[in-house]
């Protein structure tokens, strides 16, 4: 209950509960979901990052495709 009364109390500091509603929290989101692509774009783990698995796969599916119509 301890938990849970100070995190009400902190979703009251954020301002524009009247105006806004449920939505003066989208702007947190935003901020997340882009430091989230950043992330994917620019760290590499390993020597690969998100969006070189992803096309990679992607092309390996392709490939596929094309094989399977040529049979």
């Amino acid at each position: 209950m301890l938990v849970s009364s100070r995190l009400k109390r902190l979703l009251q500091l954020v301002p524009g509960k009247q105006r806004f509603g449920v939505y003066r929290f989208l702007p947190f989101f935003f901020l997340l979901g882009g430091a989230m692509e950043w992330f994917m774009i620019n760290v590499r783990i390993g020597k690969e990052t998100f969006y070189d698995v992803y096309r990679r796969k992607q092309s390996e599916r392709q490939y596929e495709a094309r094989m399977e119509k040529s049979e």
